[in-house]
């Protein structure tokens, strides 16, 4: 076996912000621990994107520990419009030709891999691929080592998002518009509003079925699983998920910035610059002015608002959503972003909200509005945010849970709306305002919803209070402290121990 010094794995993340933030954050995690060296492996511009989230000279890209490498691909000789990499900015439509598109990557990959392999005399340690490249364990059998299937959702949303598309069981549902789904227990029954309308149309012949379905089943052939979630957090949702797929899962998550987890301080602002560098944006608003915002308001009090960098809501959804919170009268903190039928780059218009609410907001000292991005864990870190009311996507209920913040959720694609389902039924950490943009809601719903969650006492405050427990296994599960050791850490560990072993074996039959 190689030694550490010169020992390598290759990850190969999907093309999209939500997997290469949390593939980025393990790269960093597992050389952490091991001193191997990490390569990611994607297209330019998403190089391009994980190389701006260094901004120190100690953690800088293409050093001797964390390599990133460029695949070719041209988006135009599949459907896209030009420079589109990932799915930020794209219609489902397009995010479904870059499904398709992202097969291409195939080549490329196992070209690079293989020079790996020639040039260390060994193969690399293990390839780690998002469960959306299933095709990534065939490339590392042909080339002698094994691939670990990295899901960077939850394990609820995991097994749900699987099993939906390898079963597609809404379709015999009959009449009712409720159904169960194989490798949950019968008391978990799915709704067809929880799925967006490529998956609710889905027949096994479709072009999202044709992705999907084969990349699953071929990720279920990998020698283990790996989840961004946490033993303790999610012990049901994990046992469902490992009979499921009938394989090793480590629960290695959170994959959060260290300094979010282990400051205990009730009022943790975190260092300038860790959510911009983490993201790779710079928020329309400066950390230091969001904060000095925060600090004239008194503990938990304000409601932040966000659907994460690729959703927004309908034109009249975004209406009622402003006028349930200025009726509400809480304080809150909305990024908002062009509504849906509208080009997500084009600036925004106040004809989109209620006349004069912006200033009347202002003017009020009610609720501060932040174009297209905001510093959110600096804001869910703050004393004085009590509530988060989100689109549910999986980094950022983990962010707001490490706080020890309650949901509203408001879930608009991909496992957003399983995840949702999770906070609510399984623990108790939110409530559901309403799903996707076809729904219709009203700012009464919208004003009722924000102060039974707001409020300290009640379902509010059991929600707060449950919300806490769930923030302090989420901090635990990352302690590293001598023999003190959390889950996660435990569970990576036990990874690259399996991981060793497994290349022994492969050493010692290859030379027979």
């Amino acid at each position: 076996m190689a030694s550490k010094s010169n020992e390598q794995i290759v990850m190969l993340p999907f093309m999209a912000h939500g997997h290469l933030i949390p593939f980025l954050a393990l790269a960093r995690q597992i050389h952490q621990a091991t001193g191997f060296t990490i390569s990611i492996a994607s297209t330019a511009l998403n190089i391009q994107y994980l190389t701006s989230t260094f901004n120190s000279s100690s953690d800088e890209p293409n050093n001797d520990h964390i390599h990133l490498v460029e695949l070719p691909f041209c988006s135009n000789d599949h459907g896209l419009p030009p420079n589109t990499e990932n799915s930020e900015n794209l219609s489902l439509d397009l995010v479904g030709k870059l499904f398709s598109a992202s097969l291409s990557l195939r080549t490329p990959f196992h070209s690079f891999v293989g020079d790996i392999a020639a040039k260390q005399g060994h193969p690399p340690l293990c390839i780690i691929s998002d469960i959306f490249f299933g095709w990534a364990g065939e490339v590392a059998d042909s080339l002698g080592t094994v691939n670990v299937s990295f899901s960077t959702g939850g394990a609820y949303g995991t097994l749900a998002y699987s099993s939906l598309w390898l079963n597609l069981p809404h379709r015999g549902r009959g009449d009712s518009d409720e159904f169960h789904l194989p490798g949950f227990p019968d008391r978990c029954r799915f709704h067809i509003t929880q799925l967006h309308h490529f998956l609710r149309n889905a027949d096994g012949t479709d072009s999202w079925s044709k992705f999907f379905q084969p990349q699953i089943s071929l990720s279920m052939q990998s020698f283990g699983w790996l989840c961004n979630t946490v033993e303790e957090f999610e012990p049901e949702g994990l046992e469902w998920l490992r009979k499921f797929v009938k394989l090793p899962v480590w629960a290695i998550g959170p994959l959060l910035p260290p300094v979010v987890l282990k400051n205990d301080s009730s009022s943790l602002v975190i260092s300038s610059g860790i959510s911009t560098r983490r993201a790779g944006k710079r928020p329309e608003i400066s950390t230091e002015k969001c904060m000095e915002w925060l600090e004239s308001y008194s503990p938990g009090s304000v409601l932040y608002v966000s659907f994460g960098s690729q959703n927004s809501i309908s034109p009249s959804q975004m209406m009622e959503l402003a006028i349930g919170l200025e009726e509400s009268a809480k304080p809150f903190i909305w990024v908002v972003r062009p509504p849906v039928g509208f080009d997500k780059k084009c600036d925004f218009r106040a004809e989109w909200l209620p006349d004069g609410f912006e200033e009347r907001m202002k003017n009020r000292k009610q609720g501060l509005l932040v174009r297209n991005w905001a510093p959110q864990l600096e804001i869910l870190s703050h004393m004085s945010t009590g509530a988060f009311l989100s689109h549910c996507g999986w980094n950022s209920v983990l962010e707001s849970l490490s706080q020890g913040m309650p949901i509203i959720g408001w879930p608009l694609a991909a496992e957003q709306a399983y995840n949702s389902k999770m906070l609510v039924e399984e623990m108790g950490v939110g409530v559901e305002l309403t799903r996707g943009v076809q729904s219709s809601i009203d700012w009464k719903e919208v004003k009722k919803v924000i102060e039974l969650v707001m409020d300290k006492k009640g379902k509010g405050g059991d929600m707060r209070n449950k919300a806490m427990v769930i923030k302090e296994q989420l901090r635990a599960s990352v302690r590293d402290e001598g023999e003190d050791k959390g889950s996660s850490v435990k569970a990576l560990d036990h990874l690259m121990r399996t991981l060793e072993s497994k290349r022994q074996v492969i050493s010692s039959t290859s030379t027979i």
